[in-house]
């Protein structure tokens, strides 16, 4: 369920930095209310792994063709629909002003767990482990003011505090009718000490509406460490420590690196145009005039242009004109969740085919980090889109054309 986190996330090694982390607009703050001017107390961040929604538009790169612009639907820092309540890419957990954390208080070794008084009782909470057709183990739980608890899970019920949904790698759109989810409604619950260090622990498996877990078998806690990946059998979630995140660019450091690569006015080797990145302000449009494009195999950025299709190569082939190699040729997109990023270095590389930008360290970091696929399979993936990522880096070097005056 959880994977250890990488030390390079939060290694001191990635950045000297020492500024607040990401101020992005998608973060939910589910803690208690400080006083104006009061930094509240944060346990850490959840970030989702960057799929885009069941059913979301998919980019050209990501469903195998290369016809023209088109919009790109993926997360990248926001949900595709917009983040709504509790339903979103991001979530700050803070300190609450109560504690609501539960620990274990008194054991039952029982035959016939259902008709148990702990089950039916909405306010006592209490964990079910059946081990055998005829032994089952009851756990009471009591109340713990040492502790907080969040709640994760598909269910919109009020009991869970970050409402996560199937996504799916890259955005493909799924024919015939949606699959049944494969998120638990109560897929796990994190603890967090209310006193320093503030250690975070996650559990399998999340409280219903009648305060009951029911499992198969005992479950470990897992302390979460920055960098931690947290597999809900559906989507991923990337767990973040406030000192990791002080390692990590800020959304305002993003946008001026944005602003300094469209100062160099790169240009289009063959049509000799302009080109820039578009502000993620204008949110989630089709690639404009100005934007850059990749042909993923070599580096080479152009603008966009209708020739070189190599059709018998297959719909996504295009041939780079300068070197002359054949592969996918797609827009190139900034990435945007801060959080996802393990310096503030220049947007040097894209993934491979999806053609999200970020820095080097950043792109070889989750170029090499399997990511769960399913229930036994692993698969590097786009951070930023959940693509899985193809060549023998699964990233390229970007290589611009500077202006000729």
């Amino acid at each position: 369920m959880v994977l250890e986190g990488n030390p390079d996330v939060g290694s001191p090694r990635t950045s000297d930095l020492q500024h607040p982390g990401s101020q992005g607009s998608c973060i939910l703050s589910s803690g208690e209310d400080v006083q104006p001017g009061e930094e509240p107390i944060k346990y850490g961040e959840l970030i989702v792994l960057g799929c885009c929604e069941e059913g979301g538009e998919e980019t050209e790169a990501q469903r195998g063709e290369v016809t023209g612009p088109r919009a790109h639907s993926c997360y990248n820092g926001c949900l595709s629909s917009g983040d709504k309540g509790r339903r979103r890419s991001r979530l700050a957990l803070n300190r609450r002003p109560h504690a609501n954390g539960v620990k274990p208080d008194v054991m039952h070794h029982i035959s016939t767990p259902l008709v148990s008084k702990a089950l039916s009782n909405r306010g006592q909470h209490s964990i079910s482990y059946t081990l055998s057709r005829s032994h089952s183990v009851i756990v009471e739980y009591t109340h713990d003011s040492d502790t907080d608890m969040f709640q994760i899970g598909r269910s919109t019920e009020n009991m869970i505090d970050f409402v996560v949904t199937d996504t799916s790698p890259g955005g493909g759109v799924a024919e015939g009718p949606s699959p049944q989810s494969t998120i638990s409604r109560y897929a796990c619950r994190i603890l967090c000490d209310r006193r320093p260090p503030y250690i975070a622990r996650i559990y399998a498996a999340g409280f219903d509406a009648s305060s009951n877990i029911f499992l198969g078998v005992e479950n470990e806690s897992n302390v979460l460490q920055d960098g931690s990946l947290i597999d809900l059998c559906g989507a991923t979630l990337l767990w973040r420590t406030p000192a990791g995140l002080l390692r990590a660019p800020t959304l305002k450091q993003l946008e001026a690196q944005r602003q300094e690569a469209n100062a160099a006015r790169p240009q289009c080797p063959v049509g000799l145009s302009t080109l820039a990145f578009p502000s993620p302000a204008r949110g989630r449009t089709a690639p404009d005039k100005q934007q850059p494009w990749v042909y993923v195999r070599c580096g080479h950025v152009h603008g966009y242009h209708g020739w070189g299709c190599r059709q018998e190569r297959g719909p996504q082939e295009r041939e780079c004109p300068l070197c002359r190699l054949v592969g996918p040729y797609v827009p190139l997109w900034l990435g945007q969740e801060a959080g996802l990023c393990l310096d503030p270095g220049p947007p040097s590389h894209a993934f491979a085919p999806c053609g999200h930008v970020c820095s080097e360290k950043t792109a070889r970091y989750w170029a090499q980090t399997p990511l769960p696929h399913g229930t036994h399979a692993f698969h590097a993936a786009c951070p930023f889109c959940g693509a899985w990522l193809t060549g023998e880096h699964g990233c390229v070097r970007l290589i611009f054309q500077g202006p000729l005056d």
